[in-house]
C-alpha cells in the first residue's frame, strides 16, 4: 500500500528556513485536505552544515503566526531520497543545479523549482537567511503557500 502514496521532499541549501517551511505548508494543505494517508513529506538540505539542528528561529515564527505546525531537524539529502521520492523540489537555481549534480545515476525522481507552481510571480525562493528580521521569511511563506497549494491541486 505504501506504493500507492505521492511523495515530496522539499530542498534547500541548510534546510533550517525555505525547505522546512515549505514542507510545513504542503503538509498543512495535506492535512486540510484529508490526504495525509495519501502523502509523505520531508524537507533536505543540499549541504551539510546545520544537520541535526531546528529550523530558524524567524522561520518557526512566522509559520507559528500562521498557525502553521513545524516539526522538523535539518538532514542532508541522501542517495536514497532520489528514488524514495516522487518529486524532489528546490527553491532555486543553485539548489537544482546541486540536485541534478548530485543525483544518483538510477534516480527515478522529478527535480523541479518549487516557484514554478507560483501563480504569482517569481519562480526563485529567495534565501532569507541573511536578512534582518523576518520580513523575507514572511515573503518565503507566502510564495509556499501559493507554490504548495497549487502543486497539491494538479496532483490531488
Amino acid at each position: 500500500m505504501a506504493d500507492l502514496k505521492k511523495s515530496a521532499l522539499f530542498v534547500c541549501l541548510g534546510n533550517i528556513c525555505r525547505s522546512p517551511m515549505a514542507e510545513a505548508v504542503f503538509a498543512h494543505f495535506v492535512k486540510e485536505k484529508g490526504l495525509s494517508d495519501k502523502w509523505i513529506i520531508d524537507s533536505a538540505a543540499t549541504a551539510d552544515y546545520h544537520t541535526g539542528k531546528n529550523p530558524d528561529r524567524r522561520a518557526r515564527s512566522v509559520l507559528e503566526r500562521h498557525s502553521i505546525e513545524m516539526n522538523h531537524r535539518a538532514r542532508p539529502i541522501i542517495a536514497d531520497d532520489y528514488k524514495n521520492f516522487d518529486f524532489i523540489f528546490g527553491m532555486d537555481e543553485n539548489n537544482i543545479r546541486d540536485l541534478k549534480r548530485m543525483a544518483p545515476k538510477k534516480s527515478t525522481a522529478k527535480i523541479e523549482l518549487l516557484g514554478d507552481y507560483d501563480p504569482e510571480g517569481p519562480c526563485i525562493i529567495r534565501d532569507p537567511y541573511y536578512d534582518d528580521g523576518d520580513e523575507g521569511f514572511e515573503e518565503v511563506y507566502q510564495q509556499c503557500m501559493r507554490c504548495c497549494k497549487a502543486f497539491l491541486d494538479k496532483e490531488s
